[in-house]
């Protein structure tokens, strides 16, 4: 089956059960695609409102074609170092706090299509080894996966960021997860913004995180950030996943 028909087979189950209107799904492809107008390394800029990606082609209903991350060429070099080599390096060096990674069923019969399990599972381990207890109040910024927009607010809910993706969708709405919001959420432009770069996505959002957490990012700066989340997604058909918490000295 084609990934973007199985992505729209699980978006119905998802705005029927979350409780999620696709009217607030298109405010995450919004938001992301005008954070990317703040960073050059984003392919698809654009000045979008929520009406926007709503009046655009149909794709596989329910989703439209803006709440879906078109493809890119992209390179993300990530170098990791022993401790007492990183603090001898030209530039701040960022602690990789905790890892996490899992995959959930694969066949489509026996999966769950509401809730990113994957994901949840993945935090669980990455904040214990980081010794997060609670990521809303602990994190400062988080960049996931968006390569569809419902996504976003499904990912929120499963790293425990929000108790439920309804919950995430109206704080979305609110502007709590824009950049200078409360819990700023794929200031980068996310995969919507900055292009699908298929298995690279993942070090996409953690090179990200590396140059927020160095106070590097320019006119996307997160002010005061010290902990940043990666979490990333395989993609369609796939339960694969995986998330990275990351420190400032």
């Amino acid at each position: 089956l084609n990934p973007h028909y199985i992505a729209g087979l699980e978006m119905q189950r998802f705005l029927h059960e979350a409780r999620v209107s696709h009217l607030q799904c298109a405010h995450v492809a919004a938001k992301n695609h005008r954070h990317a107008l703040r960073n050059p390394a984003a392919a698809y800029p654009a000045n979008l409102r929520a009406e926007d990606v709503l009046e655009s082609g149909p794709a596989c209903d329910p989703l439209r074609e803006k709440e879906i991350a078109r493809t890119a060429d992209g390179c993300v070099v990530l170098v990791l170092a022993s401790e007492e080599r990183a603090r001898r390096a030209p530039q701040p060096p960022v602690w990789l706090a905790g890892v996490g990674w899992a995959n959930g069923s694969y066949p489509l019969e026996t999966r769950e299509w509401v809730r990113a399990d994957y994901a949840r599972r993945a935090a669980e381990i990455a904040y214990k080894q980081a010794g997060i207890k609670d990521p809303a109040r602990e994190i400062q910024l988080f960049e996931v996966d968006d390569t569809y927009a419902y996504k976003e607010l499904q990912h929120l809910e499963a790293l425990g960021v929000f108790p439920t993706a309804a919950d995430a969708a109206r704080a979305t709405e609110r502007g709590t997860t824009q950049l200078g919001g409360e819990l700023p959420v794929n200031v980068s432009g996310g995969v919507l913004g900055m292009g699908n770069l298929l298995e690279a996505n993942g070090l996409a959002r953690a090179a990200e995180l590396v140059v927020q957490l160095r106070g590097q990012a320019g006119a996307r700066q997160v002010k005061g950030a010290r902990v940043g989340l990666a979490q990333s997604w395989r993609g369609v058909p796939t339960t694969s996943g995986a998330v990275a918490v990351l420190r400032a000295d």
